[in-house]
């Protein structure tokens, strides 16, 4: 790093963070196109064909996004027929999000999609691998920071 004092933007790891997710999204979009979906759709029916059958909230935690995101893109994603939402019985204040058959039958075609992007980035598996574990860690470190619950200091 530079003088601290005095960063520039390649100093900055939130940068670098930042214009790799940028670059995913490029790679992303055209095959996602293929599918209809956009690339935070994706990461819904990511989350969903891991655990179905969830509260709106649930699933709003599982993807670090707020309630009032999330619906919009759900009554998007239902409108395209990908899946439902329906008032939980036990407790009308609780909407569950269910995959239709269409949006179980896309996730075929989504483990090719994350297969051309493994690809793409050029890293081995065990490259992939660990990187992902160091980067959940940091999103781990940053989220106790910013809510509180980490000691004073750098993260």
């Amino acid at each position: 790093m530079s003088d601290p004092a005095r960063p520039t933007l390649d100093d900055m790891l939130c940068f670098a963070t930042y214009a790799a997710s940028l670059a995913f999204g490029r790679i992303y979009r055209p095959l996602l196109d293929r599918l209809g979906l956009t690339y935070p759709q994706f990461l819904v029916m990511l989350a969903l064909w891991s655990e179905d059958g969830v509260p709106i909230g649930q699933l709003g935690e599982r993807l670090s996004l707020e309630t009032n995101t999330l619906t919009p893109m759900l009554k998007r994603l239902q409108g395209m027929g990908f899946l439902d939402r329906v008032r939980d019985t036990a407790d009308e204040r609780r909407v569950i999000v269910t995959l239709t058959e269409k949006g179980r039958a896309v996730q075929i075609d989504a483990g090719e999609i994350t297969r051309c992007v493994a690809a793409a980035s050029g890293l081995s598996e065990a490259q992939i691998v660990h990187l992902r574990h160091e980067m959940r860690e940091l999103h781990r470190r940053l989220d106790a920071h910013a809510s509180g619950k980490a000691g004073p200091g750098p993260a």
